[in-house]
């Protein structure tokens, strides 16, 4: 199997349990302790396990949404008062978040976990673990993925604090976003002698020399903006070290879609050339910190094609549970995906929906007051309809409440996207799905976009060329003669949907303070978010990020 369970984590979930904190600075403890564990080699390896485990929290559920509901990617309404949810999924949409939004102290509190517990397994593994090569790149493995949970919280809340030392529960200030970037790329490259070359089953969902290179990438791409100070050519080079390894390669038209099934991994088609460093996930384990789970069929499938319990619908994808049908695109968003030839389009569900044959209707017979419950207001007399999924969100029942209301009508409104197809060997919600963080795909792009902003071209590559090579692999369509930034910008929209780098892409593309849905406001200082109250009580030394 390539799950993480089975190649890193499993015998290290035993020995202990992490604790959520919202704070950096409050102690991440667990009973895994020098006295007990870590004694073998075998051991030495598992040690790390609770912070793969971490890593795994919030990533494909809280994390998306705060990512990806502060776009035009993706939308939660609610729907007869489901998915209100206090607001937290409006107040996203709006760009009018408090720092009370659910999603901001959640995922705050993860990432700190995923912080602490990097700290606290350094702190062990640097004392108990023999001195050597394994040990230097176990070390440099964990301090990767800390590198990953702080390029996200300085990302998400740019003025972050710096905590490295296990054993210090002190409150630290918030350091400036410039300061904690140079901390990230200091670090990163202080881990990348000892990091391994490797890219098998041995290394999948473990941090390579590779996802090294794509993290510094991904700083240096955004680095104009993080810091003031444009690092373009940094960028390539860094894309460069990943291209020259041969290690990877983009993959083929057939292979794109299945990269995201349930079935994908380090010897699976597609995500076997492209995934440079992914998140595995196993529909059997929920982990020990947050969801630790991808349930995005949940919220992406519609109620009318997933199991009805009433038997009322045709369970197009044969999953064992109700879907929710709760998330869907806007129309700014789907604009992008307007290429007839090109694959990614089949990520989405849109329109009319039929059978596997492509011709029998699907259909959910309803009454005509649950399919429309303002036309048609206590008429129960039954009523057959073809599922059409369309493309608006209408807030029909309350804008104040965010509702579309709570009929077949809304339930079907807003496309769907299945890109992490739907797992219909699960017996629960959770999927098995793994989820990329760096594709080489992005690195592709991020040379491009690179290239196209200033940096020096290398390798006789062009941003054009770049972006055609993409496409190659993608569409039927025609190469094209010419590229602006804005084709760039909807070249990553197309590739990465539903991957959680929108929000970034966004901001650095000047596209954050636009209009789209019900959202209007254009406040730049929600480039960033604000720390949240949990955060803010747990540390009394943290100051609150500007405009909040």
């Amino acid at each position: 199997m390539k799950k993480l369970l089975n190649y890193i984590i499993f015998p290290a979930l035993l020995m202990g349990s992490i604790f959520s904190c919202h704070n950096l600075d409050v102690p991440i403890t667990t009973q895994l302790t020098p006295s007990v564990f870590p004694q073998t080699a075998d051991q030495f390896i598992s040690a790390s396990g609770p912070v793969y485990t971490a890593l795994r929290g919030n990533w494909s559920t809280e994390y998306f949404f705060q990512q990806s509901f502060s776009t035009d990617e993706a939308i939660m309404p609610a729907r007869g008062g489901n998915w209100f949810d206090g607001g937290q999924n409006m107040t996203m949409h709006y760009h009018s978040w408090t720092r009370d939004n659910g999603y901001l102290g959640g995922n705050w509190g993860w990432l700190a976990t995923i912080i602490g517990t990097a700290n606290q397994t350094l702190s062990i593994l640097n004392t108990a673990e023999p001195a050597g090569a394994a040990k230097n790149t176990n070390l440099a493995e964990i301090k990767m993925v800390r590198a990953v949970a702080y390029f996200m919280m300085l990302d998400s809340w740019g003025n972050v604090p710096i905590d490295t030392l296990y054993g210090d529960f002190t409150p630290h200030a918030n350091a400036p976003r410039a300061q904690v970037f140079e901390f990230i790329v200091s670090d990163i490259q202080r881990c990348i002698p000892y990091l391994s070359t490797t890219v098998d089953v041995t290394t999948y969902g473990r941090p390579t020399v590779y996802a090294a290179y794509a993290l510094l990438a991904k700083l240096y791409i955004n680095a104009e903006y993080y810091t003031g100070t444009a690092k373009y050519n940094e960028c390539i080079a860094a894309c460069d070290n990943v291209i020259s390894s041969g290690k990877f390669s983009l993959a083929t038209r057939d292979n794109y879609l299945k990269m995201f099934y349930p079935t994908n991994g380090p010897t699976s088609p597609g995500s076997k050339d492209e995934f440079i460093f992914a998140i595995p996930y196993d529909a059997n384990s929920q982990g020990i910190y947050g969801r630790n789970v991808n349930i995005k069929a949940r919220y992406d499938v519609p109620r009318s094609m997933g199991q009805v319990a009433d038997g009322a619908g045709y369970n197009f994808f044969n999953i064992p549970y109700d879907p929710s049908g709760s998330a869907s695109t806007l129309p700014e968003f789907y604009a992008n995906f307007n290429d007839p030839n090109d694959i990614r389009n089949k990520q989405w569900l849109t329109g009319l929906q039929f059978r596997p044959d492509g011709v029998t209707p699907i259909t959910v017979t309803t009454t005509k007051a649950g399919y429309d419950q303002f036309l048609n207001a206590g008429d129960n007399t039954p009523f057959t309809f073809q599922v059409n999924l369309t493309p608006n969100v209408v807030l029909r029942q309350d804008p104040n409440l965010f509702d579309c209301g709570n009929d077949e009508v809304a339930w079907n409104m807003g496309y769907r996207n299945i890109k992490f197809y739907p797992d219909a060997t699960s017996s629960s919600r959770n999927q098995n799905n793994d989820e990329p963080i760096f594709r080489y795909s992005d690195i592709i792009l991020m040379k491009a976009e690179a290239i196209q902003r200033g940096g020096t071209a290398s390798s006789g590559a062009s941003a054009l060329s770049l972006i055609n090579s993409l496409r190659a692999v993608r569409t039927t369509s025609p190469a094209l003669g010419s590229i602006t930034l804005d084709d760039i910008y909807a070249e990553r929209s197309r590739e990465f949907a539903q991957e959680g780098w929108h929000r970034n892409d966004m901001i650095r593309f000047g596209k954050f303070e636009g209009t789209w849905g019900f959202k209007t406001n254009n406040e730049t200082y929600r480039r960033i978010f604000p720390i949240p109250t949990s955060a803010l009580v747990n540390n009394p030394k943290l100051t609150q990020n500007p405009g909040y």
